[in-house]
């Protein structure tokens, strides 16, 4: 019998927001994100994308009660479910600036994914830009977990670069606790992102791999503020 062809994406949202446009396609049984023309990412796997999140708690300090989070980018959800799934988080924030994502995870196909951890009481939606939430911002939290582009060498809009200037890894180190940690989700490993992250101030660098199907593999980028 020959192969059946992969399905086709059907598209079931498309808005123009204040950064480009943002697309919603349901391929087969999955989900797609698109920004811009740009593929971010899908409900197909999502190793990934809990690593993040459990490499983070992994690297904080042992016996922290109630430890916050803020994780940067809603995205298919897959990063906010693996937190509310873990009891030892505190507060969990979730920072989203496409308001066409939050819809379809509030209202949408998406709610799912995260309806059950959009429901926990710790859970809350600031919907704002991430990179000016850590300029403006006065709260800290223990943890960091940032997905909002494909890279810090790859990123879905121009402001975005900005998140990985010495400006804006500054403004990552002044949102955490001390012996608090950054994690940073990327399509591909980023030599020059740890060396500035060491520049940063930040000890402890290293980058966590999660294996493909093909190509290189997706990483985490850990980091710890000095005490």
């Amino acid at each position: 019998m020959p192969a059946t062809d992969a399905p086709r994406p059907v598209v079931l949202d498309r808005r123009e927001g204040p950064f480009g446009e943002v697309v919603l396609r349901e391929r087969g049984d999955d989900f797609e994100i698109i920004a811009n023309g740009c593929f971010l990412m899908d409900t197909s796997d999502g190793r990934s994308e809990r690593l993040l999140i459990d490499a983070a708690l992994a690297a904080l300090p042992a016996g922290r009660p109630g430890p916050s989070v803020l994780i940067g980018g809603l995205g298919v959800g897959f990063s906010l479910v693996r937190a509310a799934t873990e009891p030892r988080w505190g507060r969990i924030a979730v920072v989203e600036r496409e308001q066409a994502i939050v819809d379809w995870h509030l209202g949408g196909p998406l709610g799912r994914v995260s309806g059950k951890a959009l429901a926990d009481p710790r859970t809350e939606i600031l919907r704002t830009d991430l990179v000016a939430h850590l300029r403006t911002a006065t709260e800290r939290y223990d943890a960091l977990c940032l997905d909002i582009d494909n890279g810090p060498d790859w990123t879905v809009t121009q402001g975005n670069e900005s998140l990985y200037s010495p400006a804006g890894l500054a403004a990552c180190h002044a949102r955490l606790t001390p012996g608090g940690v950054l994690a940073v989700w990327s399509a591909q490993p980023s030599a020059a992102f740890e060396q500035a992250l060491r520049n940063a101030g930040f000890r402890a660098v290293r980058t966590e791999e999660v294996a493909v199907a093909r190509g290189v593999p997706d990483v985490v980028h850990l980091a710890l503020r000095e005490h």
